[in-house]
């Protein structure tokens, strides 16, 4: 047999790198004669930088930036290619991650993007000519201000005063003040949502509540992303018309906005990692595909890792195998995407009701080398 596996993250707990050797591991011990190969993906949001450096020849470099509070973080850039192809990776969940806030620091009214822009000023001075920039995860609202600000395009109110940090502000934001210093790089944002940036489906509303947005907190976010918005079309000549309506400003809590407001664009961030992966052929040559995340739920089956993994190998007549840490998606839904069975670590761990939240959270990789094993006979055979 030919074992692919390509899993997503298990948000909270383990990396796709992690989960994807996890589960190797686990098969090799029941059919060591299988040849397995590990393709571990990202969207986009946390994980993209290092997801990308186990397939792509480049350079990691280190970067001290800072959290969505203003407190020391780290991060890092992967820079390929070489000549005038030099491109820069760039993850926006290391800077902006709700990952990196307690449950109670969770306010996307103060909550600013300036380490994003540490972290692409750094890229631009590598000397690369395009910055791919992995939206998701963030604990903002603030549509790029702190990320301009870092870039030197200050917001400043109608006294002419630098706004503080976070989406809040943006309600008294009355220009901005001075040049981003980009070097003619070229921005890409790599994510796979289509949300505008204001209005009912865009960042406040949709994505506002996951980082700590009360009703009224919403409110008064999309009103100041609108504002902000009629600001960078007046003040930035690189800016489209029509900033709150374009697809996939909403990503990220307007950092799609941002990014298209600097004269960059929006690409699919799956397909740009399994292109750069090579995931289509391995596609190729399995015999079996694995694939999982921390929640296999229905919002999986609309877009998501999982979803795009097992539409691809439904296409091509492979069986797909999803292991995660919960699942709730439903089993007429999850075969219509082309998943054949899954499997859950709070199920392995004995359920909720006796504790399996807990191990499946506190021993991951256990679970899924403990089912890997339990699997690997069945189909082998």
């Amino acid at each position: 047999m030919r074992i692919l596996i390509c899993p997503d993250k298990f948000a909270g707990t383990l990396s796709a790198p992690e989960v994807a050797a996890a589960v190797a591991a686990g098969w090799r011990e029941a059919a060591p004669a299988d040849q397995i190969v590990t393709r571990p993906l990202a969207d986009g949001g946390p994980g993209f930088v290092e997801v990308l450096a186990t397939a792509v020849a480049g350079r990691r470099i280190p970067v001290r930036t800072v959290d969505p509070l203003g407190r020391p973080a780290d991060g890092e850039i992967l820079v390929a290619g070489d000549g005038t192809a030099v491109t820069a990776y760039v993850e926006s969940a290391q800077a902006c991650g709700l990952h990196l806030l307690a449950p109670e620091e969770r306010d996307p009214k103060t909550t600013t993007s300036y380490g994003l822009g540490v972290l692409v000023a750094a890229a631009v001075e590598t000397g690369a000519r395009r910055v791919v920039i992995g939206l998701g995860g963030s604990a903002v609202n603030d549509g790029g201000a702190g990320m301009l600000a870092a870039l030197g395009a200050v917001p400043l109110d109608a006294a002419g005063r630098a706004l503080p940090y976070g989406g809040a502000a943006l309600v008294g934001v009355a220009s901005l003040d001075g040049v981003p210093r980009l070097r003619d790089v070229t921005l890409v944002a790599a994510t796979d949502v289509d949300n505008p940036l204001t209005g009912l489906h865009g960042a406040s509303n949709v994505y506002g509540p996951q980082k700590g947005a009360t009703r009224e907190d919403v409110l008064l976010l999309d009103g100041a992303l609108e504002t902000f918005a009629a600001v960078l079309e007046r003040d930035l000549p690189s800016c489209p018309p029509g900033l709150v309506g374009l697809p996939g400003g909403g990503a990220a809590g307007g950092l799609g906005a941002a990014i298209l407001a600097l004269g960059g664009r929006c690409e699919s961030g799956i397909e740009l990692v399994t292109r750069l992966i090579g995931l289509d052929a391995a596609f190729d040559e399995a015999d079996l595909v694995i694939t999982g995340e921390g929640s296999f739920d229905h919002q999986s089956l609309r877009g998501k890792v999982v979803a795009g993994v097992a539409g691809a190998a439904r296409d091509r007549g492979l069986p797909c195998v999803v292991l995660a840490g919960r699942v709730s998606a439903g089993r007429r839904e999850s075969a219509a995407a082309g998943v054949t069975e899954s499997f859950s670590l709070v199920d392995h761990f004995g359920g909720e009701e006796h504790g399996g939240v807990e191990r499946a959270m506190s021993r991951p990789a256990e679970g899924l080398r403990a089912i890997a094993a339990r699997l690997a006979p069945q189909w082998s055979r």
